[in-house]
């Protein structure tokens, strides 16, 4: 789990592949509703991509501080949906907050917002927020990065000094290395070092290197879909699927096994999802806008939204 903090749903992952197996059930529909469920994929990228993207801070703070509430206040499946709900409510005003403050929907926007919460919530271990409340720290956290995301975005973007081709792609590099170190490595070798702030500012200084050496590996519209794919390939690996086989072995070699799982899934959706793209008659000015939208937040959205807002629902139900 992406959550510093034990789920009371989470079953040891001897469980698996079977629940992660059940969890496609879930997974593949929805991924394949958000990415071209809206009158093919072409239509689907330009009406549900802004909406889709802004609302992944909101679904970061429910699944990850808020605990899933306020769903937990119901049952099954009305748990999930009335998160989602919220979270689909919440997804189209920022994204009308989005278009005003931007004059478009802009999806590098809402992209370094997400991006930025997850520094502030891997990275950094919710600090300086986290425990200082129940629900106002991930509405802070939220607000914060949506401020810090904006003066970034209006300062780079704004002045014309960044492409905003440039910006997303660029922090869909940083939420790679996020998910790399933080959810395939579970945070290692970080959490060894025992002094909170000597931990977070090595955490920090690491990331954001790794993410300036690879970011001018790729030219900007070949970067951001292969960064999309990293992110939703680790949340496949080591979220779905809970790292399962590399559980089965030692520490060392366990971890470099997800790592290659990782790589191999990457390499999987960079290869097929543009074919799919042109199969499907998708312009080609918007293949990799397309492959980009159905990775980083499609397939992890729906991710995302089955283990930790769904909890695994109906695959955990009694």
């Amino acid at each position: 789990m992406i959550s510093s903090r034990p789920r009371p749903d989470d079953r040891p992952a001897a469980a698996q592949p079977r629940r992660g197996l059940l969890g496609l059930v879930f997974v593949l529909p929805v991924t394949a509703l958000l990415a071209a469920g809206a009158g093919g994929p072409a239509r689907t990228l330009e009406v549900l991509g802004p909406p889709v993207t802004f609302t992944l801070p909101l679904v970061a703070m429910i699944a990850f501080w808020w605990d899933d509430w306020p769903g937990t206040l119901l049952r099954g499946a009305w748990s999930g949906l009335a998160d989602t709900a919220l979270v689909a409510a919440g997804g189209a005003g920022l994204t009308l907050l989005g278009r005003t403050l931007t004059g478009t929907a802009s999806v590098p926007l809402a992209a370094g917002i997400f991006t930025l919460l997850l520094q502030v919530t891997l990275v950094g271990e919710g600090w300086p927020v986290r425990g200082r409340g129940t629900r106002w720290p991930g509405a802070a956290a939220v607000a914060l990065c949506w401020v810090v995301g904006w003066a970034l975005y209006a300062g780079l973007v704004g002045t014309g000094a960044v492409p905003a081709e440039d910006y997303g792609a660029w922090f869909a590099v940083l939420g790679a290395w996020q998910l790399v170190w933080f959810v395939a490595l579970r945070g290692r070798p970080f959490a060894r070092i025992r002094r909170r702030g000597v931990r977070l500012v090595t955490a920090h200084a690491a990331v954001l290197a790794c993410a300036a050496a690879t970011s001018g590996l790729l030219p900007p519209d070949r970067l951001a879909p292969v960064a999309g794919a990293v992110i939703a390939s680790v949340l496949v690996v080591a979220m779905l699927f809970e790292a399962w086989p590399a559980t089965r072995l030692d520490p060392l070699p366990g971890r470099g096994l997800v790592l290659v799982l990782v790589a191999l899934l990457t390499t999987a959706l960079s290869w097929a999802l543009p074919r799919v793209a042109r199969w499907a008659a998708v312009p080609d000015r918007l293949v990799t806008g397309w492959a980009t939208h159905t990775t980083l937040n499609a397939l992890s959205l729906a991710v995302i939204l089955h283990v930790a807002v769904w909890r695994r629902w109906p695959a955990s139900a009694p």
